[in-house]
């Protein structure tokens, strides 16, 4: 039993440690999809657009670490390796769908979510902080039913 604990106490860390970098990369895609310090434009100037379009990000990515792990039936390497993959790819389709968006509509996408352009004169969000988000949900849905 105590071994049994160990194993997946291990296990529990090195998920942990996968998912930590996953997520460190996601914050870093938006990072460098949009305009500013994102840190600075979130904790410092409490830029609600930018904080919505990292939660959604973190969030959806978080899904598809969950779902890798929750149906990864190999041991544990194949498991990490797999987790690991899937949480990239997630990233990149979300990215591709930002940089598709960015195209489809008027404007720079990146400036709008997360610079002055993002925020209306009422102090509400744009609109398009709310479809990156949703898209990026989605996207999170469709690679973690892929997995699944």
């Amino acid at each position: 039993m105590l071994n049994d604990i160990i194993e997946e106490g291990g296990a529990a860390l090195a998920y942990g440690a996968v998912g930590v970098a996953l997520l460190a990369l996601g914050f870093l895609v938006v990072e460098v999809t949009t305009p500013g310090k994102l840190g600075r434009q979130i904790w410092t100037e409490g830029n609600r657009g930018a904080a919505l379009i990292l939660a959604a990000k973190l969030v959806g990515v978080g899904a598809i670490i969950t779902t890798a792990i929750a149906t990864s039936e190999d041991g544990l390497a194949d498991g990490l390796v797999s987790t690991a993959v899937y949480g990239v790819l997630g990233i990149i389709v979300m990215t591709l769908a930002f940089y598709l968006l960015d195209v489809l509509t008027p404007g720079s996408l990146g400036a709008i979510v997360v610079g002055h352009e993002g925020e209306t004169p009422s102090g509400q969000m744009a609109p398009a902080c709310w479809v990156v988000a949703a898209t990026d949900l989605a996207i999170a849905a469709i690679v973690a039913a892929a997995i699944a």
